[in-house]
């Protein structure tokens, strides 16, 4: 059925941008703020997905909550839970792939806020979780809502980590990309073609709308 995995996608997809959303803005904020050991290679850590391939990243990922793996081995082991192969597997493999850029979106919206309006909120009494939710947020928010938007497109795109982790089961764990490359394997192309308009036209759609979003806001901020 065309449309289990179009409702899957988009379910693994919103699920993995909460997550990276909360996360990427979590570390981009503290990144930015706090000087530590070990900062620069944290950093690294968390955008190596982006110019790993993802066949690559699905493997590590494959070590870390396989039946036999660090994490996976601990689940099964201790609570019966296997993670590879549902769509939890799914979700994380998205959100690993889609963190960098949410995590690079964040970093430079919080780097471009001016820190004099911080600086203004915390000589008010304001506490630091204060000035980041009423002065931080509100003026890095264009910047982090293209995060959410890039993570969005980018987790609905993913194949090859999800592949690796999730597999393709019918009405489970396939997403659209899967189903289009089985369908192409098999000779369906006429469901391989109506997939592929479906999320050319949506991530267009997507990507339009914050153009033009941004846009606006630039604009209105002139004005």
């Amino acid at each position: 059925m065309i449309l289990d995995p179009i409702l899957i996608s988009l379910k693994i997809a919103s699920i993995a941008t909460v997550s990276t959303f909360l996360l990427g803005t979590f570390l981009a904020y503290v990144f930015k703020r706090f000087e530590f050991k070990g900062k620069d290679f944290l950093e690294v850590l968390v955008t190596l997905p982006m110019v790993l391939p993802p066949s690559v990243t699905g493997y590590g990922l494959l070590i870390l909550i396989g039946k036999r793996g660090l994490l996976g081995g601990f689940l099964l082991d201790k609570f019966g839970v296997s993670l590879v192969f549902t769509w939890v597997a799914g979700c994380i493999a998205a959100s690993v792939v889609s963190l960098p850029l949410m995590y690079q979106s964040a970093k430079s919206a919080l780097m471009g806020v001016d820190q004099s309006y911080e600086n203004a909120a915390r000589t008010l009494g304001a506490g630091e979780w204060k000035v980041f939710r009423k002065v931080t947020l509100p003026l890095a928010w264009p910047g982090i809502i293209s995060g959410i938007v890039l993570s969005f497109a980018r987790a609905l795109g993913e194949f090859g980590a999800t592949l690796m982790v999730a597999g393709n089961i019918p009405g489970k764990t396939e997403t659209i990309p899967l189903s289009i490359y089985y369908a192409v394997e098999s000779g369906n192309t006429s469901k391989a073609n109506t997939l592929m308009a479906i999320v050319v036209a949506f991530s267009f759609v997507l990507i339009f709308s914050l153009n033009r979003w941004l846009k606006k806001k630039k604009y209105s901020r002139r004005d």
